[in-house]
């Protein structure tokens, strides 16, 4: 097992790989931009390294600065999180060469499924299902007009580097087509350094079902079960649930085999996601992510495996501790996404100071984050807060539980998504599991209606709730910012009139 390990991340990730090396008794170090140098977690780490400076490319995605601070703290792996450089093989090159373990999987596991066009081409050689469109990629629009009408409208444009739905174009007719096509190309081109572009057959209202994969070096590979990501507002998830309310044994089993086969294909030996489209019966490979996912709380609430441990195991050189057998579902558990984004703007980023901050707790209820009452949400990043997580004996539970723990969540200062996510509790197509990857748009009147309703109710809630347990200082602050947030709240509703 590894002695010392430093963490190329930050926020609620890093402090969640901190806690996992305590557990099996290994010193971290943790590295952070000048922003970040009183983020919470650094002070979770054993030692914490400034970048010196704010600048990504000259801070957490700066692989010479951060080698030479692993060499200089003479740590034995690093583990990426999710994000930045995760799923940058240079890196793994780079922790070789100085005979560093890099927490992930093999470089070329990285490069083909980092490659949309060749993980596809794997998948079909395996037998895993794919969506009808391109095996190659397409950079000519007269080429591309010919394969659209072959696959059908609408089609998909998609970037064969990256993903996130970053460049995704939707194309109904074509007469549109060369301008999706030029759109996702230059995107691709600034965003990843790669133009190229394919056309897929676009799905329309699909479920979007992803399976956990654990794999070692030693040959053994299994799925931790499914977990549907259908909620999602431009193709990024916002509220995660395990296990996906349309499964059955018969559908996990054939789907997670399709998922162990999209892992062998490439040697994996790690923690990763294999994610699927789900239409009518049928399941279609959408990507594999090669890392640790944001969501992963929720399988490791239903099937009691520490992910982020068995992760690190495997990258020290033992076997997995688990094999398919010992995969079992519990309960049902939903996460999330705690964002300081305006969900009655589109979800606008909303960075700025915490001015008053509770979190929820009781029975079923997990919260990874890394803010703090005082902190200053820094626009230069990721929006996220926290990832809120429950865990219940079924899905109605869980829905009741998520309730209740959002209702007592406490974040004044800048703008959240807790509404969003308190109307969608109370949704009746979210409670009756009639989801699909366009749900939001389809249903946002009433999610509208009901944020609104939430966001007047929250200063009458603050006060009669939760006056007993912070000072009075600081229920003037949260007053004040509430009532902020409400004129800004009168102002979009008269805009918007």
């Amino acid at each position: 097992m590894f002695d010392k390990v430093l963490i190329a991340n930050r926020g609620e990730i890093a402090i969640r790989v901190v806690r996992a090396c305590k557990e099996l008794d290994i010193d971290t170090v943790a590295i952070h931009s000048k922003t970040d140098e009183k983020a919470l977690f650094t002070k979770y780490a054993d030692e914490a390294v400034s970048l010196n400076s704010d600048i990504l490319a000259q801070s957490y995605l700066d692989i010479d600065k951060i080698m030479d601070i692993a060499v200089d703290k003479g740590v034995d792996a690093i583990h990426p999180g999710y994000g930045f450089l995760s799923e940058n093989p240079v890196l793994g090159q780079r922790c070789d060469e100085n005979g560093i373990t890099l927490i992930g999987p093999r470089e070329n596991a990285i490069k083909a499924m980092g490659d949309k066009i060749t993980s596809k081409q794997l998948m079909i050689k395996k037998g895993v299902p794919t969506v009808p469109g391109d095996k190659e990629g397409i950079n000519d629009v007269e080429v591309a007009k010919k394969r659209a009408k072959e696959i059908g409208f609408p089609v998909i444009i998609k970037s064969s580097a990256g993903g996130g739905g970053i460049g995704m174009r939707v194309v109904y007719e074509e007469d549109e087509l060369a301008r999706a096509i030029e759109s996702t190309q230059n995107l691709a081109k600034a965003t990843f350094g790669d133009g190229t572009v394919y056309i897929e057959k676009y799905i329309e209202r699909p479920r979007h079902i992803e399976f956990q994969v654990l794999a070692d070096g030693h040959g053994n590979t299994i799925h931790v079960c499914d977990r549907e990501c259908s909620i999602q507002r431009r193709h990024q998830k916002l509220i995660e649930e395990a296990p996906s309310p349309i499964m059955t044994e018969e559908l996990r089993e054939r789907m997670g085999e399709s998922a162990i086969k999209a892992a062998k294909s490439v040697d994996y030996n790690s923690a990763g996601t294999v994610e699927f489209m789900y239409s009518n019966g049928e399941y279609y490979f959408l990507e594999m992510n090669t890392r640790i996912q944001v969501e992963h709380p929720i399988t490791e609430a239903i099937t009691g495996i520490d992910l982020v441990k068995e992760q690190i195991r495997v990258a020290s050189g033992e076997k997995l501790q688990y094999n398919q057998d010992d995969v079992h579902v519990n309960g049902h558990a939903i996460e999330c996404r705690i964002n300081a984004e305006n969900p009655l703007n589109e979800f606008t980023p909303n960075p700025g100071k915490i001015l008053g901050y509770r979190s929820p707790g009781g029975i079923g209820v997990r919260i990874d984050s890394g803010v703090y009452s005082g902190y200053t949400i820094p626009s230069i990043y990721d929006s996220m807060i926290a990832k809120l997580i429950v865990h219940g004996n079924n899905r109605d539970e869980a829905i009741a539980r998520m309730a209740r723990a959002l209702n007592e969540y406490i974040v004044v200062g800048v703008k959240t998504t807790i509404p969003f996510h308190k109307a969608l509790m109370k949704n009746e197509n979210f409670k009756q599991a009639n989801l699909h990857t366009a749900f939001i748009e389809e249903n946002s009147r009433d999610l509208l209606t009901e944020v609104e309703r939430v966001v007047k109710e929250e200063e009458e809630r603050i006060s009669k709730l939760h006056a007993t347990f912070l000072p009075n200082k600081k229920i003037a602050a949260i007053s004040m910012g509430v009532n902020t947030y409400m004129q800004q709240i009168k102002q979009e509703q008269e805009n918007r009139k």
